[in-house]
């Protein structure tokens, strides 16, 4: 990427100039290594302050509505937030009235659970990791049986609300609180 920027715009002066500004930016915002995975109930994280013992929780299980109680900041909602948002959260509110600059990390120390049915060797609840495709979550769940269908694959979505059922294949990504099932086959 700034092999190509720094080539299309070698020579062109005030253009060189923008590239150097704009290039840190997106490739901040492009970065694969910041976290876009949406905290649900279920999912079990660590908070640790640096330095401060008394504001550290480990391995807290978010409750059904994807709540934690900490400490002077009271119940925050965490549901569809990222770690990046929730460590945002976390700094600004201790910022200032408890401490003068706060450093803290959120870890997720287990992701919530992906659900298989149908057609497997084994069907239910298992949890979650990230780059869990289908094709990884049957293996996970024992195979396919000798009747399964290995095109009628389904996909309910935890986040889509009408909780349609979407044909996918062994490809497609899993995330956390969705619901495959593996149809039978009748030849």
């Amino acid at each position: 990427m700034f092999s190509k920027c720094f080539l299309a715009c070698w020579g062109r002066g005030a253009a060189f100039l923008i590239c150097l500004f704009v290039l840190p930016t997106f490739a901040q915002s492009s970065n694969p290594s910041i976290s876009n995975y949406r905290l649900g109930s279920g999912d079990v994280i660590t908070i640790q302050v640096l330095g401060e013992d008394d504001l550290t929780r480990q391995a807290i299980r978010l409750s059904d509505a994807a709540t934690i109680s900490y400490p002077i900041l009271g119940e925050i909602r965490l549901a569809g937030k990222t770690v990046g948002e929730l460590e945002r959260i976390i700094t600004e509110g201790l910022r200032g009235r408890y401490l003068v600059n706060p450093q803290v990390t959120v870890t997720i120390n287990e992701y919530r659970r992906f659900f298989i049915n149908g057609q497997v060797g084994q069907p239910g609840g298992y949890p979650y990791f990230p780059g869990l495709s289908v094709l990884k979550a049957i293996t996970i769940a024992g195979g396919f049986k000798e009747r399964a269908d290995h095109d009628k694959i389904f996909i309910v979505r935890e986040s889509d609300a009408e909780q349609k059922r979407t044909l996918v294949d062994l490809k497609a990504q899993v995330y956390p609180g969705d619901v495959i099932t593996v149809e039978e086959s009748f030849f």
